[in-house]
């Protein structure tokens, strides 16, 4: 039988760093926002790792909340389509 992870010790292995950028891909890709906290939660595997990570993200302005709906900024969104970061 193959040793396969929980999500959350998946997420566990990541750093801060990694955890933000995929909650923010999440939120930048052809969905709809406003997410809600418990739908990140659910995507990143971890509930507590999408928290922080609207933490981190709020705190530096690259996403909005309001509530327990997030959604990005619109200079995040911006960098995005211009793919900044990707050079």
């Amino acid at each position: 039988m193959q040793n396969q992870l929980r999500p959350d010790e998946a997420v566990a292995r990541l750093s801060d760093e990694q955890i933000d950028r995929v909650v923010l891909d999440f939120m930048l890709e052809d969905h709809p926002y406003p997410w809600h906290l418990d739908e990140l939660g659910r995507e990143l595997g971890s509930q507590t790792g999408a928290i922080d990570a609207v933490g981190r993200l709020t705190r530096t302005g690259l996403i909005h909340r309001w509530g327990d709906f997030v959604f990005p900024s619109r200079t995040a969104a911006r960098a995005a389509q211009v793919q900044i970061g990707t050079v």
